[in-house]
């Protein structure tokens, strides 16, 4: 049987980190993988993490399982960041996961079960949205959120996309930072964005990955707030690998509100056999390290600093960028209006592949980058490198309509 299965295509992104592993030039760029660094390139465990870690040495009592619905504590924290201090939705259902990605793909199970067939999705997005969405059954319905050259969102093709869908199918909505853009929607534009949502009935599935490295803690969450009060039924797929930067320990959480409290029971129900199905029950580390953290003054004090630290560094780096203007069809300055970790860039396969060929510059082939992996002193070189290949008659083709899609 397994003779006849077929040969899968490596991963785009995984198959860049490992030509940067590979490459032996000393100045070489790495805007290709999705994690936080610091100035020196590190990526940092955070300085409450490493606190919480060292109580839970000391104090845990036991290993033994956890249960399917997770931690409950860690649970009822993250609650209040996501959902505001001092919320207490009797509706809301939550289930820990094994990360984001665990989080999203019990909610496309979730929906599955409950007879939603269409999910919209916007166009780029995260690289591995569809896989999650379609391997849990759900048909992926595209529409265009961003033009590459303005990089600007094309909200108006994201209303006329919502407008369309059927009553009842799915909308998939980033909360901040968008990946891989990094364009996000004005409060106004959220506002539309509830109204249509609630007057045609769409259920959303809003995917927050990295709170706190947009604009505040609340801040990245006041859009998706204005489209969870205006739904009768929303999903919530959380990461705590950015905002954490638990990357490994696999940190998640999924959220429901349900149409009405006597709704929740069943709900719940499903949701532990989803969790009972795919994984049994979830780890524990990384969730004890969050309820820690989030059940002491001091310790979520000293997180949200450390984030906010993480957040302006990412924001300096986007402004040196957006001083330098227009380079050719790249317009650098939009980069400091965007949010978060990733910006997108216009340019081909052929001008990426010359980047990383002749100027040790690594992105993703869709022409992501992560400018959390860039430093000051790489800034001059990425310059360089791009104003060279965009200079180059030989390289001047169209955006690849396949960099729109995941990558």
């Amino acid at each position: 049987m397994l003779e006849d299965l077929r040969q899968q295509p490596a991963d785009p992104l995984l198959s860049v980190i490992s030509m940067f592993a590979a490459d032996s030039r000393p100045q070489r760029i790495d805007l290709g993988v999705g994690v936080y660094r610091d100035e020196a390139g590190r990526t940092p465990v955070m300085r409450a993490v490493k606190a919480a870690e060292l109580r839970l040495l000391t104090e845990q009592a036991t290993k033994s399982y956890v249960g399917p619905s997770g931690d409950l504590e860690f649970l009822e924290r993250l609650r209040g960041l996501i959902f505001g201090a001092g919320s207490a939705d009797d509706r809301l259902v939550g289930l820990q996961t094994p990360g984001g990605t665990g989080a999203l793909r019990a909610a496309a199970d979730l929906m599955a079960r409950g007879g939603i067939e269409g999910i919209w999705v916007g166009r780029p997005t995260w690289a591995n949205h569809d896989p999650v969405l379609v391997a849990a059954g759900l048909t992926v319905r595209d529409y265009a959120y961003f033009d590459p050259v303005s990089q600007s969102v094309d909200f108006a093709a994201m209303t006329a996309a919502f407008e369309s869908a059927e009553r009842g199918d799915a909308v998939l909505l980033q909360a901040a930072c968008h990946n891989p853009t990094g364009a996000d929607l004005s409060i106004d534009q959220w506002r539309e964005i509830a109204e249509i949502v609630s007057r045609r009935g769409l259920v959303p599935l809003i995917d927050v990955a990295y709170q706190g490295l947009g604009a505040s803690l609340d801040g990245d969450m006041a859009g998706a707030r204005t489209v969870l009060a205006a739904c009768g039924e929303a999903l919530v797929a959380v990461s705590c690998s950015k905002s954490f930067g638990l990357y490994r320990e696999r940190t998640g959480a999924l959220f429901v509100l349900t149409a009405s409290p006597a709704s929740r029971p069943k709900v719940q129900s499903n949701m532990l056999a989803i969790a009972r199905a795919n994984y049994s029950m979830p780890p524990d580390h990384g969730a004890a390290v969050v309820r820690i953290i989030l059940s002491d003054n001091g310790l979520t004090e000293d997180w949200s600093n450390e984030l906010r630290s993480m957040c302006a560094r990412i924001q300096g780096t986007r402004r040196q960028l957006a001083r330098i203007g227009r380079l050719g069809p790249i317009d650098l300055s939009a980069l400091g209006a965007q949010r978060g970790m990733f910006s997108l860039l216009p340019l081909n396969t052929e001008q990426i592949r010359i980047l990383r060929e002749e100027h040790a510059i690594y992105m993703a082939g869709s022409g992501r980058v992560n400018l959390a992996g860039l430093n000051a002193g790489d800034i001059d070189a990425l310059v360089a490198g791009l104003t060279k290949v965009v200079a180059r008659e030989d390289l001047r083709q169209p955006v690849d309509a396949v960099s729109l899609r995941p990558q």
